[in-house]
């Protein structure tokens, strides 16, 4: 894909209008430097100089449609709690859309509070409660999505597993969606089992496919062109899951691409430095779905996707690529 092919398909994103469902967190950076060993265990001491919060989980994908899309909307579970309201005032300041969102003043809001000293992550402190939806705020979120069906181009399902993504929930709303000819795609997470079928795509990472396929990983370092075991997951996930695209993304290795019928392509990773993992496959799905609903081929949505992730694995944090920074990934990749 060249370049004029590139903003000929981003020219088109921002009248695109993408509704994102799944588990919502709060993610907490630490910042600061490790000057001495603790006295009273061999552990660094950090010592803090700054932190920082960003939209998490499904809330990062939305994060990541925002720097192209005007009109983006996000569903997921809220506590009425400090962290809470906090998330809703960042995706606020992005102008996301968070009015279909459920509150639930027992929920303890999720989050991820990762301490960064010198560029380097020393511990992750996860605080959650796995919480599925009861049968009320199912049929309230189902029909709050058939309400506004008509205002949407796609919808993304984000499972990260904390139990938002109740198997009647997207049986519901992915139904509505593609009798309505919606573009629907989802991240899934193998300890959900949620059946993905008929979805537009399904972006697992590489052990989650392997997971959900029910193959055994044998060498995760093997070259993907020759990597038969992935190959062979890839065909059985398209089988299974019913999808027209899979998507695998592999790390450092780039994604594989999945179509019926034809042959697999792998795409070797643009990254020129990683430093941070966190939030890829956020922008992955994002990316991909967003090319979609932008008339891309689903090998040029692989691709503008497999760009974006390259870009944000150099951020530290969770973070997001914007439009000038894609261009500016591809226009490397021709040089």
């Amino acid at each position: 894909m060249d370049l004029k092919r590139l903003r000929q398909i981003l020219d088109r994103a921002s009248s695109r209008r993408i509704l994102v469902i799944g588990d919502l967190m709060l993610d907490e950076f630490i910042w600061g430097k490790v000057g001495r060993i603790s006295p009273e265990a061999p552990v660094p001491v950090v010592e803090v100089t700054r932190e920082s919060y960003f939209p998490g989980g499904a809330a990062n994908v939305a994060r990541n449609l925002r720097e192209f899309v005007d009109r983006v909307a996000v569903i997921g579970l809220l506590g009425k709690d400090r962290s809470g309201q906090q998330l809703r005032e960042l995706l606020g300041k992005c102008k996301i859309d968070v009015s279909d969102a459920v509150e639930d003043e027992k929920f303890s809001t999720i989050v991820k509070t990762r301490i960064i000293a010198r560029h380097q992550q020393v511990v992750r402190v996860d605080r959650e409660k796995i919480a599925p939806p009861s049968t009320k705020v199912i049929a309230k979120v189902a029909a709050a999505v058939r309400k506004r069906l008509s205002d949407f181009d796609a919808i993304i399902f984000e499972d990260y597993g904390k139990g938002f993504l109740a198997a009647d929930l997207v049986a519901q709303i992915a139904r509505d969606a593609r009798a309505a000819k919606k573009i629907v795609t989802a991240d899934p997470n193998p300890h959900n089992p949620i059946d993905w079928s008929g979805m537009t795509a399904v972006k697992p990472n590489r052990s989650e496919a392997f997971l959900a396929a029910g193959i055994p990983d044998r060498d995760a370092d093997l070259a993907p062109k020759k990597d038969v075991d992935l190959v062979r997951a890839g065909k059985v996930l398209l089988e299974k899951w019913g999808t027209q695209y899979l998507l695998i993304t592999l790390g450092e290795h780039g994604v594989m691409f999945f179509e019926k019928g034809k042959h697999p392509h792998h795409l070797p990773t643009k990254a020129r430095d990683v430093f941070d993992v966190s939030g890829a496959g956020d922008t992955a799905i994002a990316m991909f779905t967003l090319a979609l609903t932008c008339d891309a081929t689903p090998l040029e949505a692989a691709q503008i996707a497999n760009h974006a992730s390259a870009v944000v694995v150099g951020k530290l944090g969770t973070a997001t690529v914007t439009r000038d920074e894609l261009i500016s990934s591809f226009e490397h990749d021709f040089d």
